[in-house]
């Protein structure tokens, strides 16, 4: 049985799971589905298509599933799709998608979302991604698994963040970074790798050796930066030297930010 304060507003249509828990002043709106054991503590809104997955928890004064922050949005059908085991803190905002970005915002399974953090509209975030305090990915941007958002940074629209990066605080990223990069700076620069990442996931150190190796050509060797990606998929035995690569040489709105830059 769910368990649900007698303060909550809980709109006809909504469609609760097992064992959810909806605290004082929350609102849940018609279309939402809440998934097995979903937590939402005090003065939480859902609203809109929404769909959040098992065990997710979202603390007080966060706002899911409200329409997009985009002038061309004209009312159209639009979704948010978020998966299980999220940990969503005070004041986030995650906003539903548009029909010019695919009409779905989508999260991943086990993300930690900290105060005061904003997802836009057609967003596509993977697993595990923490994004910090205050920090603001816009619309149509790509977070592969197991990135990291420093706190107060801010991501433009459409870039594409690879897996295993790290975005330092107080950054602005205006371009795309590859897996495993290390951004920081005012204007975000890429500083190397991250190692440290790297080394908490247990990566073999053959393959750490071949990606400084990679990221050394790619600062450094001849011809433009998309030229030395493809020389080094030409070269490498590395699978993480070969996601750089098929990264790099990928579909993409934005250009890249190359080391040094």
């Amino acid at each position: 049985m769910s368990k649900i304060h007698a303060s909550a507003i809980i709109e006809p249509g909504a469609q609760l799971g097992k064992d959810c828990v909806v605290g004082p002043f929350c609102v849940v709106g018609s279309q939402v589905v809440l998934g097995d054991r979903v937590e939402l503590k005090s003065h939480v809104v859902i609203t809109g298509d929404t769909v959040i997955g098992a065990q997710t928890v979202i603390f007080s004064f966060s706002v899911i599933g409200e329409i997009p922050q985009d002038l061309k949005f004209d009312g159209e059908e639009s979704r948010l799709r978020i998966g299980a085991r999220n940990r969503i803190r005070e004041h986030v905002t995650m906003n539903a998608g548009t029909k010019g970005g695919g009409g779905v915002t989508r999260i991943g399974d086990d993300g930690l979302f900290m105060a005061g953090c904003h997802v836009a509209h057609d967003a596509q975030i993977g697993d595990r991604v923490i994004v910090v305090n205050s920090a603001a990915v816009a619309g149509h941007c790509v977070l592969e698994d197991d990135v990291i958002i420093g706190g107060l940074s801010g991501l433009h629209q459409w870039v594409r963040i690879g897996r295993g990066a790290i975005i330092g605080a107080l950054t602005m990223v205006t371009s795309d970074v590859i897996p495993y990069g290390l951004v920081q700076g005012p204007r975000g620069e890429l500083d190397g790798l991250n190692l440290v990442g790297l080394k908490r996931r247990g990566v073999a150190r053959g393959d750490i050796t071949a990606l400084r190796a990679a990221f050394q050509m790619l600062a450094q060797g001849e011809g433009a930066f998309q030229d030395r990606a493809r020389r080094l998929g030409d070269e490498t035995d590395s699978d993480y030297v070969r996601e750089i690569v098929d990264f790099v040489v990928g579909a993409s709105k934005r250009s890249f930010l190359t080391p040094g830059k």
